[in-house]
């Protein structure tokens, strides 16, 4: 094929992957490059190996489906670092498993899993986060000196994940030797536990106490666990003594985190403890208007203001908006103007409007399952039944105002870290699983739009 013609073909595949993936969709999809498309593999080239993640693990299936429309051929998509328009193929297979996932040998030596958005030239300061955000830029010039531990609290979706982020992203442009190991709690707490079962422990330890920078998000998970509260109380003081970084978040203060150790609170308070608060009109505007341009969305100002009066509750909430404006956008072909961007956005401003109770997420959901609400309370593991109650916990956390503990109450008496593990379990699905994206959107608007008792 001529360069125009493959080059056309390309452009087509990054358009129709938008439009398979509004959620993941960005501008700087068009800065990826073809690299070769030969034995059934289409190459993708990537500036850098945080993007090369990402979309491994955000994009690769609704890239591949693309691919596959537009050529009409049965090829699957690798993605790999480029300065050029050669690939080395041997390498990518090196990088890939069996089963077609990419091996995570640098994540394990130390370098972190990071969002190529979540940078501080992307994050918005305002009044509700200015500290947080002052702490964290201090923290990535000088690691180890400033503020140790730095623990940034706030409620779900006001932005400290990007915070995290952004401090590795900046410490490792300063010092590319640098060693960081960035997870979550769960995620920590979860090697902790398979590795006393593989009977490597003395590994584990010395993956944690040897780094430059530890960085846990939803440190919060660590209560009730008495074992893995000890562990972390060995590797924090490993880490303190030897000069290292600690950076944590939560969604409370470390002396409000139920079960926690008195002394791990101590040791929390220690540093610099900052919060993070929902951000104010102005700052929602400022968000709004950044996060659609990452999305290369054209908006006015007026469309902006109009997102940001509507939608108060969170940043997490400002970008699905900005997602269903980008969905209904992009299938109806349309320009985004007020008008439809207050049609897209109508069901999620009515959900803002009325109280959702977990009650009418139940009802949606047993009744597009077919399943029983005494089966979702039950202790039945079974697919059919785990995987319902595991989308009712998802939307109650993401619908109502509920707590961990309240949401496990109505659904048999579940704890809340049950409830954290399957509201973390559909969250990755919703990313990886264009079907479970499909279904959530589905069940959220039959719920949002059911009338009111």
């Amino acid at each position: 094929m001529a360069v125009r013609e493959v080059d056309d073909i390309f452009a087509d595949i990054i358009d129709r992957t938008k439009t398979l993936d509004p959620a993941n969709a960005r501008k700087w999809f068009d800065k990826l490059t073809f690299l070769h498309m030969d034995g059934g593999s289409l190459g993708i080239g990537c500036p850098d190996e945080v993007t090369v993640q990402f979309l491994q693990d955000n994009c690769k299936s609704s890239f591949t489906r693309a691919a596959q429309q537009i050529t009409g051929h049965l090829v699957t998509v690798d993605f790999g670092v480029s300065t050029s328009r050669e690939f080395d193929s041997s390498s990518r297979r090196n990088r890939t498993g069996s089963d077609g996932t990419v091996l995570q040998e640098k994540y394990k030596s130390g370098s972190p899993k990071l969002h190529p958005d979540y940078t501080f030239d992307n994050f918005v300061v305002g009044p509700s986060n200015r500290l947080a955000h002052a702490s964290c830029v201090a923290v990535s010039q000088s690691p180890g000196n400033t503020y140790n531990p730095l623990f940034i609290y706030g409620n779900s979706g006001l932005g400290k994940t990007h915070l995290l982020h952004a401090v590795c992203f900046e410490t490792q442009r300063k010092s590319k030797s640098a060693v960081m190991q960035f997870l979550s709690c769960e995620d920590f707490v979860n090697r902790f536990i398979r590795a006393i079962e593989e009977g490597d422990l003395s590994g584990f330890q010395s993956q944690f106490r040897t780094v430059d920078m530890l960085v846990i998000d939803d440190v919060q998970f660590l209560r009730e666990r008495e074992h893995s509260q000890e562990e972390f109380f060995h590797t924090f003081n490993a880490l303190y003594n030897n000069g290292k970084q600690i950076i944590l978040s939560a969604d409370s203060p470390p002396g409000k985190i139920p079960s926690l150790e008195t002394r791990l609170i101590s040791r929390f308070n220690w540093g610099l403890v900052t919060r993070v608060d929902p951000p104010s009109y102005e700052t929602r505007v400022a968000i709004v208007q950044k996060k659609a341009h990452l999305r290369g969305l054209n908006i006015s100002d007026e469309i902006a203001e109009y997102i940001a009066r509507k939608v108060q509750a969170n940043i997490r909430e400002l970008e699905g908006a900005l997602t269903t404006i980008y969905a209904v956008a992009t299938t109806t072909e349309k320009v985004i103007d007020l008008e439809l961007v207050q049609i897209a956005l109508e069901g999620q401003i009515k959900a803002a409007a009325r109280h959702i109770s977990i009650t009418d997420i139940i009802e949606v959901v047993t009744g597009h399952f077919d399943v029983r609400l005494a089966d979702l309370q039950s202790k039945k593991r079974s697919q059919s039944i785990t995987e319902p109650r595991q989308i009712c916990m998802y939307l109650a956390r993401n619908l109502t105002k509920h707590s961990l503990e309240e949401i496990g109450g109505h659904l048999g008496g579940r704890d809340h870290t049950t409830v954290m593990h399957s509201c973390s379990k559909i969250g990755q699905a919703q990313k990886s699983d264009p079907q479970m994206h499909v279904l959530l959107e589905e069940l959220t608007k039959q719920i949002t739009q059911t009338p009111q008792a």
